[in-house]
């Protein structure tokens, strides 16, 4: 099987993109960025996806974004916006945006890549259902595909590296769908920005509500612990 490097964050959509890199017949090597985020419930996650979907290896790589800070995930005088502050989802780029994180995890999987031999990059960046971070845009895939190929020895060498995104154009619930699909048990994910040291989510940032709108859409019961009544 040909090697594929996939991002997996312990979310829902990550884990989704494993299982659909797993059905095209690559040999998931499944990486996770421990940047310096709120908790580490959603990294405890991907180890646990990635063994029970099948990757034949995980690495984590510790990067300090917190140092940087700028980002309600990265800066703890930052609030994360919930549901009782007002703001409307995807109506302008909020504070949970991490500056340059896409950048930075693609950049790192293309190194791995690069040393495994591999050539496919996968990623669960969405543009339907999302928070509007910029990083999650077509475009930016499109444009870090292009740079991947000129910034690298593999690229100028030919090999032709490609950045999939498969979720780019899916709602939540064709992604719950497709996630059920395949096996993925959602109920060892964690896609709450603020869970707890046991993965229990808040249900009322973000990341929660869209999660929970793509059960609700897709029909099915969510299977999400949630540390109180949402």
């Amino acid at each position: 099987m040909k090697p594929a490097v996939v991002l997996v964050s312990g979310g829902m959509d990550s884990a989704v993109v494993l299982a659909i890199a797993r059905e095209r017949g690559f040999a998931v090597h499944a990486l996770s960025v421990r940047y310096g985020q709120r908790h580490t419930s959603e990294l405890d996650a991907a180890a646990r996806v990635a063994q029970a979907l099948g990757a034949v290896a995980h690495k984590t790589v510790h990067v300090d974004l917190r140092s940087i800070g700028g980002s309600a995930l990265t800066d703890d005088g930052i609030s994360v916006p919930v549901d009782g502050d007002g703001h409307v989802i995807g109506a302008d780029i909020p504070a949970t945006y991490v500056p340059a994180r896409n950048t930075i995890m693609l950049s790192v999987a293309l190194g791995w890549a690069e040393v495994l031999g591999a050539t496919d990059l996968f990623c669960g960046v969405n543009a339907v259902d999302y928070s509007g971070y910029p990083d999650c845009r077509p475009e930016f895939i499109e444009a870090f595909e292009r740079l991947a190929n000129l910034a690298t020895k593999a690229g100028v060498e030919g090999a032709g590296l490609r950045v999939h995104a498969p979720l780019m154009r899916m709602t939540k619930g064709d992604i719950v769908r497709e996630g059920l699909r395949l096996g993925v048990d959602f109920a060892q994910t964690v896609s709450c920005y603020q869970a707890d040291a046991d993965g229990r989510a808040c249900g009322h940032c973000d990341a929660c509500h869209l999660r929970a709108e793509g059960f609700t859409a897709a029909g099915v019961a969510d299977p999400t612990r949630y540390a109180t009544t949402a």
